[in-house]
């Protein structure tokens, strides 16, 4: 019985936080999940609780910690497999402004004040709210922002250009150690890195911080200090 009660305890003050914060809005929870703000800190005070409270049974805290973690993996669970799941748990993104329309209801549903906005797109890099065609504030708290097609940056289309495809570099030396994996996935051995390496001055790969290598076999090293 006091079983039962520590879990439906522990189920009432999940319902709560998860209420809580959505009515605190998106700004609380930054970057993180909302369930995943809301699990991070009643574990860290169910933790402390644990820790430091030695005169009560340590498995009423214990029991609360795994129904969180539970009640957290299950939540993960219905919104990969139900998507339409995520607008209910995670919360919706928000159209503050577009088509040089600022939408003032839209701000008071997303508990986002006009300064705080404006604070947001300075920190994109957003001046002046001419050169913005859409924002958008996201169930994370971050501000999503289309520029007006005459303030977005230059792209190699606009003139006619087609440059090659990048990939992303592979790393062959990290703090002195030959990454051998990394050479055979590219065909390459460590002769042809040790030449590499002389022929910009360097004897020996323990004199390297980091050393990377494009498609093209081009060879970036950083020496270490």
């Amino acid at each position: 019985m006091e079983l039962m009660k520590v879990i439906i305890a522990s189920l009432l003050s999940a319902f709560m936080l998860f209420i809580i914060a959505k009515l605190i809005g998106h700004k609380q929870i930054s970057q993180l999940e909302l369930f995943d703000y809301i699990t991070g800190i009643t574990l860290g005070s169910i933790g402390a609780e644990l820790a430091t409270t030695l005169d009560k049974p340590w498995w009423k805290p214990a029991v609360s910690m795994i129904v969180f973690g539970a009640v957290t993996v299950v939540l993960g669970i219905i919104t990969r497999r139900f998507p339409k799941s995520r607008k209910y748990i995670n919360g919706t993104p928000t159209i503050i402004m577009n088509g040089g329309k600022l939408y003032r209801k839209n701000m008071k549903k997303a508990k986002l004040e006009l300064s705080e906005f404006m604070l947001l797109c300075r920190q994109e890099g957003y001046f002046h709210l001419d050169s913005i065609a859409t924002a958008v504030y996201e169930y994370n708290g971050k501000l999503t922002i289309l520029p007006v097609s005459t303030m977005r940056p230059l792209q190699p289309t606009d003139m006619g250009i087609v440059p090659e495809a990048e990939s992303i570099d592979t790393e062959l030396i990290m703090d002195g150690r030959i990454l051998k994996e990394n050479l055979q996935r590219m065909g390459l051995d460590e002769i042809w890195l040790k030449k590499q390496l002389h022929e910009q001055g360097i004897g020996n790969p323990h004199d390297v911080f980091l050393a990377v290598c494009d498609d093209q076999h081009k060879l970036t090293v950083y020496k270490a200090d």
